[in-house]
């Protein structure tokens, strides 16, 4: 049993890696960092179309919490005053506004600094998304 959470994270996103490096050096989260592509998702219980979806936090118990819920825990496993941040973000309605803006930045990632066309949702997961 893993001792730790795990932030499964899109490696092939420029975006997505520089946040993770970003997260790890200045907010020091008490979690390992993993891109989903160099991870046993089964192991940890999420399918790779949820991994390529969004940014996902996953308990030693097994929980699984995706999105912005996934940064509202990243917040609260940080020192300095980042819990409070990622308590407030597990409250509605101020969780129900992260999720919208989480959705807005994770579907537009490519456009996001340092983020490069490989960073778009994958073509089914666009096509997916619009229907």
């Amino acid at each position: 049993m893993r001792r730790q959470p795990v932030l499964v994270y899109d490696g092939d996103c420029a975006f997505c890696t520089s946040s993770v490096q970003f997260a790890e050096r200045r907010l020091r989260p008490r979690c390992e960092a993993a891109p989903w592509q160099f991870t046993d998702l089964e192991e940890l219980g999420v399918t790779q179309q949820r991994a390529e979806h969004e940014v996902l936090w996953v308990t030693p118990n097994g929980s699984v919490h995706g999105g912005a819920q996934a940064v509202a825990k990243l917040l609260l496993s940080a020192h300095g005053g980042w819990p409070l941040v990622g308590a407030l973000l597990t409250l509605p309605p101020v969780r129900w506004f992260a999720r919208g803006v989480y959705r807005v930045v994770a579907n537009n990632r490519q456009k996001m600094p340092g983020g490069t066309p490989a960073c778009a949702l994958p073509a089914s997961r666009a096509t997916q998304k619009q229907g």
